[in-house]
């Protein structure tokens, strides 16, 4: 590229145009010095800060959700509760599509028929058109108001 440079590409393999709000100066703010950090200052400490007693280690209280029902107790009572045990009544064969009953609205339907039938009964208005709703896909008719 004659202007922006050799082309970049990104950890998702894409190419990406030159950060222009990048600058040296911003970069010399964003990057701290190493001589101005605190683990510089801390060198020849026993334990860098972190005190003797307690010490820092790897995973002090256990991985992940671990100790919910024991020394983490007061945090999962207090904040999730609810999260241990079970509830209600078991279903052991559970069909979850029998229970989807999709519906449309009355004033809706006017839109599952053909204009021509439409139009046909707007003339007639002595009957009433039978619109068969599981025709369309619907089986429950909702009124409004």
């Amino acid at each position: 590229l004659a202007q922006g440079g050799p082309r970049r590409i990104s950890a998702l393999g894409r190419w990406t145009p030159p950060n222009r709000a990048r600058t040296e100066a911003a970069q010399a703010q964003r990057a701290m010095t190493a001589r101005y950090k605190k683990s510089r200052h801390l060198r020849g400490q026993i334990s860098n800060g972190r005190g003797r007693i307690g010490k820092h280690r790897k995973h002090p209280g256990g991985c992940g959700n671990s100790g919910g029902q024991h020394h983490h107790r007061i945090n999962f009572d207090k904040y999730h509760p609810g999260y241990f045990g079970k509830v209600g009544m078991r279903n052991f064969h559970l069909i979850k599509h029998g229970k989807v009953i999709p519906s449309v609205n009355v004033d809706r339907l006017w839109a599952l028929v053909s204009e021509q039938t439409r139009q046909y009964y707007k003339e007639h208005t002595d009957k009433a058109p039978v619109i068969d709703v599981l025709k369309a896909g619907y089986m429950k008719v909702t009124g409004k108001g």
